[in-house]
């Protein structure tokens, strides 16, 4: 017989037990995904990541813990669109048996940019620069967490109209941009930007000397300013374009990765703020 002693102690310990309770595991499969993840699932929520910031999601090498931390996992998170493919082959090997999230499910994406005249017929990954297209990416991840993301959905709308308004003030003749990669597609679509690059749409692709002529050409021709490095990959290509172009690169921009929690891109909203920022500066040809 349990004591009227004993009561209080147990009124105690029920909501401390239930507070020490492990929080279910959501795994994402990059940087970008795991701060949706974050923005929208609240307390509740383990939230990991497994290609970390200013690590190239397109080549990611997983890692046996990596595959140990999807077995556990409730809800799985991925882009989807041939970006992340071998997250797919991991949660293959790791049995897992959870819910499976594809956050560009549901949108009509555009085929990635020719190279060199030729199509492969393939699907552009990173729809989530455009600010819009990213509500859809977070009403997925919300649904399998059983979450709420309207904050996050109105967070979303205001960064959209922000972006249009910046580039508002750049004339349509100088929206025209050079980076190392072609991940800005949506980007341009969404916002009346012009992007070139001497790569595909991955980093993997490399550029043929003819293209990198070609672009230089384009560079000089059409008094291009907005020369960008991305935060991966490689970037020896473009500086040896930016030099024989007589051109300077205007800083890194952040495309399929978030930057350290130091650097200027450590959540989703602060890197499309920050790729704006310098985009629409070197556009305007405003001082370095």
């Amino acid at each position: 017989m349990i004591s009227r002693r004993t009561l209080p102690l147990l009124a105690v310990s029920r909501p401390a037990l239930a507070r020490a309770a492990t929080p279910p595991v959501a795994v994402a499969s990059f940087s970008i995904l795991g701060d949706m993840a974050r923005q929208v699932a609240g307390q509740g929520w383990e939230i990991r990541t497994l290609a970390g910031p200013d690590v190239d999601a397109h080549h990611f090498q997983p890692r046996p813990s990596d595959a140990e931390a999807l077995r556990g996992a409730t809800v799985a998170i991925r882009n989807g669109a041939s970006f992340d493919g071998w997250f797919d082959r991991l949660l293959r090997g790791a049995g897992f048996r959870g819910r499976l999230v594809t956050t560009t499910e549901g949108l009509t994406l555009r085929g990635a940019a020719a190279r060199g005249g030729h199509s492969h017929g393939h699907s552009d990954p990173h729809a989530w620069q455009d600010a819009h297209l990213a509500t859809n990416y977070a009403r997925r991840i919300a649904e399998a967490l059983d979450a709420d993301p309207s904050h996050f959905l109105v967070r979303l709308t205001a960064l959209d109209e922000e972006i249009r308004a910046a580039i508002a003030t750049v004339p349509e003749e100088r929206r025209v941009v050079v980076t190392s990669h072609d991940a800005f597609g949506y980007y341009g679509a969404a916002y009346g930007v012009r992007f070139l690059a001497p790569q595909g749409a991955s980093t993997g692709a490399e550029p043929s000397a003819q293209q990198v002529a070609a672009l230089i050409r384009q560079i000089r021709q059409g008094n291009i300013t907005a020369v960008f490095m991305e935060n991966i990959g490689n970037p020896a290509t473009l500086r040896r374009l930016a030099a024989e172009a007589g051109v300077q690169v205007r800083g890194r921009l952040f495309a399929d990765a978030l930057s350290p929690p130091d650097g200027p891109a450590t959540t989703y909203e602060a890197m499309m703020r920050h790729n704006t920022r310098l985009l629409v500066s070197a556009m305007r040809n405003d001082p370095a």
